[in-house]
């Protein structure tokens, strides 16, 4: 298994994969990381009202991704939402596999998808099985190793070879490695969406970073807020959408906003500012229990929370580069004020922050680790369907 950084826009120039390792962190850097830093003059603090909705089928055309992989390649970066519902939505078109866990995307994989005459029915799915080794008895008993079945007549999720282009009778191929890391987050009844242009909107059959349809459905999502809806100094907050469940945090530098999911669900989003605009890479945190003797620098009257970095990919390897406490402290970021206390108070151990120089606006992260995954040299050939 080994690192591939692929061509594209955003591209990892000059700069190789650096992961860290578990790691304390400073609590005004986990505090500043987190989006909830208030710092500086007063900001507007207006909501938009909790009526605002955006049916999804109206949603404009979502940009294809801007990382470009390779066939066998995927990306998996499951440290942003460690819990939390598990949805799948495969793109025929695009030939990918996008895995969301809380509503946030923390793997994308190639994939082969069924050949003329054999075309992968779309439509809204449960796993009925799953069996680590499994041979169809439908095509000379060829292996279909992490066997995820879709339907009892033979449609199915498994590793196999992935040439570049739709090649199985139906099933959906995945490079092996990745089909052992998604049959660890799946379970028997979870939902797996198969879309196309003609059978489901953009915002599905070209998905980004938030999962655009309901994990216990599949449903397209109806209650949307989306980046025009939110001016300047301006945020929504809407708890009652999702009362409980796992809370994840994403922090877009690049789009200037801090984005809110419980259970799979989008609770609440504001418009920020911080003073870099160009923070590289892709940094998850996650909330511990207890609290800092210090004070916080959110909430008056509030103990200060403790963080711990779990995750960093992408990020610039000068000895000498600023971190991301100190890109955003020191009033490096602001967030409307009753936005950040929403937050606090939501805030449980468990609970992660993803903090990205990336843009969240449907495009694929670029900073996330892209992996090449190796055949397993002790098994057949996983040809399957």
């Amino acid at each position: 298994m080994k690192p591939v950084f692929p061509p594209g826009p955003a591209p990892i120039s000059g700069r190789g994969l650096r992961q860290t390792g578990w790691g304390r962190v400073p609590l005004q850097a986990a505090a500043l990381a987190l989006g909830l830093a208030i710092a500086g003059g007063a900001m507007a603090q207006e909501a938009v009202s909790a009526g605002a909705e955006v049916d999804a089928e109206d949603v404009p055309a979502l940009p294809t991704s801007t990382v470009r992989l390779e066939a066998g390649e995927y990306l998996w970066m499951p440290e942003m939402a460690p819990s939390g519902p598990v949805v799948l939505v495969i793109s025929l078109p695009e030939q990918l596999l996008h895995v969301y866990r809380n509503g946030v995307r923390i793997g994308v994989s190639t994939v082969s998808t069924g050949k003329a005459g054999h075309e992968t029915p779309t439509g809204v799915f449960s796993i009925l099985q799953k069996r680590k080794e499994h041979y169809s008895n439908l095509y000379n008993n060829a292996p279909m190793p992490y066997m995820q079945r879709l339907t009892w007549d033979g449609i199915a999720l498994h590793a196999g070879s992935l040439p570049g282009y739709p090649a199985s009778h139906g099933c959906v191929r995945l490079p092996f490695d990745f089909s052992q890391k998604l049959y660890g987050v799946t379970a028997n009844g979870m939902t797996v969406v198969v879309a196309n242009e003609s059978s489901h909107s953009p915002a599905v059959s070209s998905p980004g970073w938030f999962a655009p349809v309901d994990a216990g459905t599949g449903e397209v999502r109806g209650q949307r807020i989306e980046f025009g809806d939110i001016g300047p100094g301006e945020y929504s907050w809407n708890p009652e959408r999702a009362p409980d469940g796992a809370l994840t945090l994403v922090l877009s530098v690049a789009d200037q906003q801090l984005v809110a999911m419980r259970n799979g669900v989008e609770i609440g989003r504001a418009s920020v500012t911080t003073r870099d605009t160009q923070i590289p890479g892709t940094h998850v945190y996650v909330m511990l229990d207890g609290e800092e003797p210090t004070a916080s620098t959110v909430v008056a009257d509030r103990s200060a929370l403790r963080w711990l970095e779990v995750a960093s990919i992408g990020g610039d390897e000068t000895p000498d580069a600023p971190g991301v406490a100190t890109r955003l402290g020191d009033g490096g970021l602001q967030v409307p004020p009753a936005f950040a206390a929403n937050i606090y108070n939501a805030l449980e151990p468990g609970a992660t922050v993803v903090v990205t120089g990336e843009s969240i606006r449907g495009t694929t992260p670029a900073d996330l680790t892209v992996i090449r995954a190796d055949e397993d040299p002790t098994a057949p050939p996983p040809k399957g369907k």
